[in-house]
């Protein structure tokens, strides 16, 4: 699949008001997250390298006990197996994920 459009990428919703549109390759794995305001992604970690952009509004990350706002354009990185999360403001957010390899629990 060289392409692939929006309508035809898996959704999930990972936590209340914390939804995924989710695309894959064979090493990689796109995931547009949809955060309603004041939702959460509670601290957790997985083996994958994890490496995102905030596309609309403001998230909090919170990566090996460093916490940061993420703004539109700014970008972090979660290095695999670091425990993280994440949560959003008064106003929706949309954020990017990249995870290498692909999260096969997301598939």
């Amino acid at each position: 699949m060289y392409f692939s459009a929006q309508k035809d990428f898996k959704e999930r919703e990972i936590a209340p008001g914390v939804r995924l549109r989710l695309t894959w390759g064979e090493r990689l794995m796109m995931s547009f997250v949809s955060l309603q305001p004041n939702s959460v992604v509670g601290n957790h970690r997985h083996p994958h390298e994890q490496m995102g952009t905030v596309l609309k509004g403001e998230v909090e990350m919170v990566i090996g006990g460093k916490a940061r706002v993420v703004r539109e354009g700014e970008a972090y990185l979660v290095p695999s197996n670091v425990e993280h999360s994440a949560r959003s403001f008064d106003k929706p957010a949309l954020a990017l994920d990249i995870f290498s390899p692909p999260r096969e629990d997301y598939k």
